[in-house]
């Protein structure tokens, strides 16, 4: 028996009963949702609006031509483009190229200009001078600044001109970090499909960072793929100039002898222009050898150089991509609703637990009461 009343008894809740108690507690909706409303319109209206600018590009790839090997595997859905390349840097590690400290540092010259045509300067003083913040972020950084104490700031005219990657100063490295969170490049696994997304509080600044960035990255890779062959352009280069040299110094020698002995027939005169023809000829040899071996590098760097196809181009955006703010409002009062209705029906439903725990509790003190009393009347007697 003691048992079956320890045991729970558990209680069936109807959808009207839920109905009821919701309606019996809805000064508490009356209280949480305007309140709700109120911080987050006060939270997400003063945060400044954002534009996106998305610029997609295709490299041409560097696999090795594998032949009908590769055709036959593209009939049949499969891709064997993870085979072994030329190249140390893959598309696949141009997120992380792009999210370094020089290529961010590469950046700071840039010019922009708004839109509204009110402002013209550096990328690097537009992020660090022009970007608008919401009142309660001011505050937060107003307050991260009074704890730092002052730093050193490395506010110098030309700061964007006078970096260091190595050692950067707090705004080089503050700007630097704010780069990083406003460019994104994504690869697609698939296709090799480059995606370079800029975000900005200006629709102008964004498109013209996008364009930016997408032709530092094909610079990068250019001069990646054709280092070997200009190193080796050059080199050529300077052997022909060195040849061209020799042979004009030779073919000087050997007019100005002829010259010198034009009505001699001495075979000594003979034997000496000979050699000096030789020599002449010997160089002019070596001239146009190295000529051809300069044009054969042209050619090998033009063949390494490589061809992209734009996808699409930076273009300046007409809509904000964020924040949202009917959405966030909408979401923070959706949630407060739920979590005010699940706490009115527990409030409501252990109120009458609680009353019958406290009856029962009442009802036994009573029967203990009683049981004294007879066992005090039956000592008595």
């Amino acid at each position: 028996m003691e048992q079956q009343e320890k045991t729970p008894r558990r209680r069936e809740v109807s959808i009207g009963d839920i109905l009821r108690k919701l309606r019996k507690g809805k000064k508490y909706f009356f209280i949480t949702l305007p309140l709700a409303f109120i911080l987050t319109c006060v939270v997400i209206l003063p945060v400044p609006r954002y534009y996106q600018c998305v610029v997609k590009l295709a490299p041409e790839s560097s696999t090795p031509n594998v032949g009908g090997l590769g055709s036959l595997a593209s009939t049949m859905g499969l891709n064997i483009g993870n085979m072994p390349t030329q190249d140390a840097i893959i598309p696949k590690m141009y997120p992380d190229m792009m999210s370094s400290t020089d290529f961010q540092v590469s950046l700071f010259p840039v010019k922009v200009a708004k839109k509204d045509g009110s402002l013209s300067t550096t990328y690097y003083k537009y992020l660090k001078d022009h970007q608008r913040h919401a009142w309660w972020q001011n505050a937060f950084h107003w307050l991260l600044h009074k704890l730092a104490g002052d730093d050193e700031g490395g506010g110098k005219a030309n700061a964007e001109w006078n970096v260091n990657p190595f050692n950067m100063t707090k705004d080089q490295s503050d700007v630097a970090k704010a780069i990083g969170g406003k460019i994104r490049c994504v690869v697609d696994k698939r296709t090799n499909v480059i995606a370079i997304s800029v975000t900005d509080q200006d629709p102008l600044v964004c498109a013209m960072i996008a364009d930016t960035a997408r032709s530092r990255l094909q610079q990068f890779i250019i001069d990646y793929r054709t280092k070997k062959a200009r190193i080796d352009l050059e080199h050529v280069t300077r052997l022909a100039a060195d040849a061209k040299r020799q042979y004009l110094v030779a073919q000087e020698k050997y007019a100005a002898f002829c010259d010198a002995n034009e009505d001699l027939v001495l075979e000594s005169f003979k034997l000496k222009r000979d050699e000096l023809e030789n020599e002449m000829q010997l160089k002019f040899n070596n001239y146009q050898l190295q000529t051809n071996q300069m044009e054969m590098a042209k050619a090998k760097l033009q063949e390494r150089t490589p061809a992209f196809t734009v996808i699409q181009n930076a273009s300046v955006p007409t809509k904000p991509a964020g924040p949202k703010r009917m959405f966030t409002v909408l979401a923070v009062l959706l949630i407060t609703f739920f979590v005010t209705a699940i706490y009115v029906i527990r409030k409501k439903t252990d109120s009458p637990n609680k009353s019958a725990d406290e009856s029962g509790a009442q009802s036994a003190d009573s029967e203990q009461s009683q049981a004294d009393d007879n066992d005090s009347e039956k000592t008595e007697a």
